[in-house]
């Protein structure tokens, strides 16, 4: 009896030797890299999957945008399957069904069949990403060491973003655009070999139900607001096939919220939104990611559809910008013991605000130094800086059992304001430049109305963090469970 209740809350360890930090470290951020590299290295594959597979300007927003919105509807789902049945059997079933839907989205030969893999690549991804984080965290002692960790975490995943503008111009220009897919086959299956040998189990608190209706109803939401938004570019945003998805969406949310207020194991325990470092940390993730997602996207499109650089070409374009984000993160850390998580945010996101302003002086035949390559810089410098403090504040407010969880909703707060502020992004600029078969100055104004949006949005993220993060991280006693 006794060791029966010492072990029902405590994670579960397999008997195995414990790996060396370095290594679970390593494994969790090649996953993360993979699932965050997805979301962008299909960007310079756009224009060749048009013309390949017959897709409409709206299609190409959804091939994006599918991978986006199953990835965050599913990702609190992911998280907390992980505390509940194992950060390591979840970080596997995740990158094996990221990496099946991978080799059929490579393969594809309709439209459709492209949009359904990305949609299960994002439900793999969905429950891989949060493990990354909490097997990371497991790992490694709350503390500067930890700081340091994360930090490397989040440069990986903000690198795997960065990147795959040049992964992907590479694999067009010197295969084809279904490479920017099938390449996530041999890589998945050297990481799953390298999770299965070298990562222990553990868990993070009591078996108990999943909360499925939880998890379709927020995602069915996102995706029918997000469609709603995406119709505004064709239809106006009084016209009736974009009311009815607008605000079905919003009732679906509202459902879940009903829902997860109701039910006795929620998929996000409303509880957990009382703690300020955790509801504040999201929601200036939110806001703050629905303008640096689009940046990729539409720089990218800047350099192909209007200066004419090819795959190959926009990817390396955007190269020291890759580096920047990578650079941010890993400086964040030491400005944290000077300034503070919340200053560093305030600070890394007014500095890309400025970067999304320079962006916006773009021209039709705008030079690379002033065009691209400096304000991505700050732009993405400015975003690198500002994720480490508020991952780091969300998961420090939290209980032990529910890292996985935070984990997950932090990257859903991300991926989520990513995915809206996308559509709502390709919206303003198709309003201003009249579509994707538009002249090259046009398009150019379409993107710098969005540039300009973006940086607005982001002086008022930064307004609001300095008025709602905390100060200093919560300390141990201030934690406490969702299920308190």
């Amino acid at each position: 009896m006794l060791e029966a209740s010492g072990t029902s809350t405590a994670p579960r360890i397999s008997p195995r030797r414990t790996p060396p930090t370095w290594l679970v470290v390593a494994i969790a951020c090649a996953g993360q890299f993979l699932v965050v590299l997805d979301v962008s290295v299909v960007n310079v594959a756009l224009p060749s999957m048009r013309t390949d597979l017959g897709l409409s300007a709206q299609g190409l927003q959804w091939v994006v945008n599918a991978y986006a919105i199953a990835f965050a509807g599913f990702m609190l789902l992911g998280g907390r399957a992980g505390d509940l049945y194992g950060r390591k059997r979840m970080f596997l079933v995740g990158l094996g069904l990221f990496t099946l839907a991978s080799l059929g989205g490579g393969l594809a030969q309709e439209g459709w069949q492209l949009l359904l893999a990305r949609a299960v690549q994002g439900l793999g991804a969905a429950v891989l990403a949060p493990s990354t984080l909490t097997l990371l965290t497991a790992a490694v002692p709350e503390g500067a060491a930890r700081a340091r960790a994360i930090a490397t975490w989040t440069a990986v995943g903000a690198g795997g973003g960065a990147a795959g503008g040049l992964v992907g111009g590479a694999l067009v220009d010197g295969l084809s655009w279904r490479w920017v897919l099938l390449i996530n086959v041999p890589v998945g299956a050297v990481v799953l070999a390298g999770a299965l040998l070298w990562l222990t189990e553990s868990r993070g608190g009591l078996r108990r139900r999943l909360d499925l209706p939880g998890a379709l109803l927020v995602t069915t939401g996102l995706a029918t607001l997000a469609y709603g938004i995406s119709q505004t570019e064709s239809e106006g945003w009084a016209a009736t096939p974009t009311l009815v998805p607008l605000l079905a969406g919003l009732a679906l949310l509202g459902l879940f919220l009903l829902v997860e207020a109701r039910t006795a194991t929620p998929l996000m325990p409303l509880g957990l939104l009382r703690l300020r470092s955790v509801a504040s940390a999201n929601v200036a993730m939110l806001v703050s990611g629905s303008s640096m997602f689009s940046m990729w996207f539409f720089m990218t499109l800047y350099a192909q559809n209007v200066l004419g650089y090819s795959p190959l070409e926009a990817g390396l374009a955007l190269v020291p910008s890759s580096l920047a984000v990578v650079l941010g993160s890993k400086a964040a850390p030491r400005f944290l013991p000077v300034l503070g998580a919340r200053n560093v945010a305030v600070l890394g996101t007014l500095v890309a605000a400025v970067g999304f302003g320079w962006q916006s002086t773009m021209t039709a035949d705008g030079g690379y130094l002033t065009a691209i390559m400096i304000p991505g810089v700050l732009m993405m410098l400015g975003a690198g800086i500002a994720a480490t403090p508020l991952a780091s504040l969300a998961i420090s407010g939290a209980a032990p059992g529910d890292a996985g969880l935070v984990s997950g909703l932090i990257n859903t707060s991300r991926t989520m304001g990513g995915s809206l502020g996308l559509a709502v992004m390709s919206t303003i600029a198709a309003s201003r430049s009249g579509g994707e078969d538009a002249g090259p100055t046009a398009l150019t104004d379409g993107y710098a109305l969005v540039f300009r949006t973006a940086s607005s949005v982001l002086v008022v993220a930064a307004l609001l963090m300095w008025l709602w993060l905390p100060a200093k991280s919560p300390k141990p006693e201030q934690k406490a469970s969702s299920t308190d």
